[in-house]
């Protein structure tokens, strides 16, 4: 079984990049701009799509979002890497910012943004 985390992903990602000297390229500049192109890239795998349909991609389209996903991890992760940032610590602290702008007394079945209640 492989150790799945995303310290092992950040490590194997500098590896990765320092054997093909392609750190000189990964400033976090270039890494932000490189997330949001890969994001971009899945939005237009359900570009059109009705809202059934985006909820079950047949086989392939399944593969080929999947494998944005992965670049956007990737992205993501080297650019958290590069900055000194554990994204997953970052992901849980505004998940505990978000439980107090959306409590669930005023937000339960809304899509409203937290300053329009």
């Amino acid at each position: 079984m492989i150790n799945l985390s995303i310290e092992v992903l950040a490590n194997e990602l500098r590896i990765f990049a320092s054997e093909r000297d392609w750190d000189q390229f990964h400033s976090p500049k270039n890494l932000a701009m490189a997330l949001a192109v890969e994001a971009s890239e899945i939005m237009e795998h359900f570009q059109w799509l009705k809202e059934e349909e985006s909820a079950s991609l047949p086989p392939e389209k399944l593969r080929q979002v999947g494998e944005e996903i992965g670049d956007v991890l990737i992205y993501l992760t080297r650019l958290a890497d590069k900055l000194g940032v554990n994204p997953l610590q970052a992901a849980f602290e505004k998940l505990e910012t978000n439980r107090g702008k959306y409590p669930i007394d005023k937000t339960h079945g809304s899509a409203k943004k937290y300053t329009e209640f």
